[in-house]
């Protein structure tokens, strides 16, 4: 697991040959990396230059970088939480920083969702083109004496090569591609977006992205993560499960004909969606619609799996 320090590299405690050995190495293997080249789309498509400067900015005092980037990025979306009323929900004094599952769950406890995003330049600079700040996390040091840090990506310059962050007590620090993606690799580029329900990353797939709402429903409920669904299956109209996801929900909710209708989609994009077909069958059956609910448990019985035991029960009671 891991967690995070501020930007300045530990002294206390140190011989001034050792932290100079340590700087000098650090330098050669700066020096050692290149620059990563963007893909020839993300040169086309995004601006020469972006800047975020919407996204407020929290000094991010000693091992509390992960409270203060959170709470950049959830002030960013209109979350009024204060850097101070984070830190006792992310900050673990044992690790001395902040574990990326408290990030993450505590950014859903807020209302928001987190979305991991995929850990390279191309789409970490399209989410900040997107209105999306970014939650980093970086290694400045050596991966034998890590030194962890969280910081908020909030803009870019292509023709300089360099990246704009919100890190440790600097607002807007310009830190070139190449450094920047160094220290990031350490952490194997790990990356969120935090978004409000029905906002989704301009970068990733469905997959993700259902992942990413399931989560947040299962802590903050059915009707918080309504608009979610209803974006993702906007987004990807083919993906059943967003479909059947989306049924659950607004059956949840007391919803019961945008239930039917949901789960009517999931079936036409996967006829082999058993656990679909058995709760268009119940919901069927629940609003006194007999032969359809005939219909749609014949389907869920006919396919093997987890569903089927269940779908022919049921039918032995219609």
């Amino acid at each position: 697991m891991m967690h995070c320090r501020d930007w300045q590299l530990p002294t206390r405690n140190a011989r001034a040959a050792g932290v100079l050995a340590l700087a000098l190495l650090m330098l050669v293997l700066a020096g050692c990396a290149s620059t990563p080249q963007l893909a020839e789309s993300t040169e086309r498509e995004l601006p020469r230059q972006a800047l975020l400067e919407d996204t407020p900015f929290h000094g991010q005092r000693d091992y509390q970088c992960g409270p203060a980037s959170l709470a950049m990025v959830l002030n960013a979306t209109g979350v009024p939480v204060e850097v101070d009323t984070l830190i006792p929900q992310v900050f673990l004094p044992g690790r001395e920083g902040s574990v990326q599952p408290e990030m993450l769950g505590t950014v859903r406890r807020h209302g928001r969702i987190p979305f991991r995003i995929d850990g390279n330049l191309d789409t970490l600079l399209t989410e900040i083109d997107a209105g999306h700040p970014v939650v980093v996390m970086q290694n400045l040091s050596l991966p034998a004496w890590p030194v962890w840090h969280y910081a908020v990506a909030i803009g870019f310059d292509l023709d300089e090569e360099t990246l704009i962050l919100h890190s440790g007590m600097a607002p807007e620090r310009i830190e070139s591609f190449k450094r920047f993606d160094a220290t990031w690799a350490r952490s194997d580029r790990w990356a969120f977006v935090a978004l409000s329900p029905g906002t989704l990353p301009a970068t990733g797939d469905g997959k993700a992205a259902l992942d990413a709402i399931a989560d947040f429903e299962r802590v903050q409920g059915a009707q918080a993560a309504l608009p979610a669904w209803d974006a993702l299956v906007a987004r990807y109209p083919e993906h059943a499960m967003g479909h059947f996801a989306l049924g659950n929900a607004r059956y949840a909710t007391g919803d019961r004909q945008g239930a039917i209708a949901a789960f009517d989609n999931a079936v036409t994009q996967d006829p082999d969606l058993a656990v679909a077909w058995l709760n268009l069958g119940l919901l069927r059956r629940e609003l006194s619609q007999p032969e359809a609910a005939r219909q749609a448990l014949q389907r869920a019985a006919a396919l093997p799996g987890a569903w089927q035991e269940q779908a022919r029960d049921t039918l032995d009671t219609l």
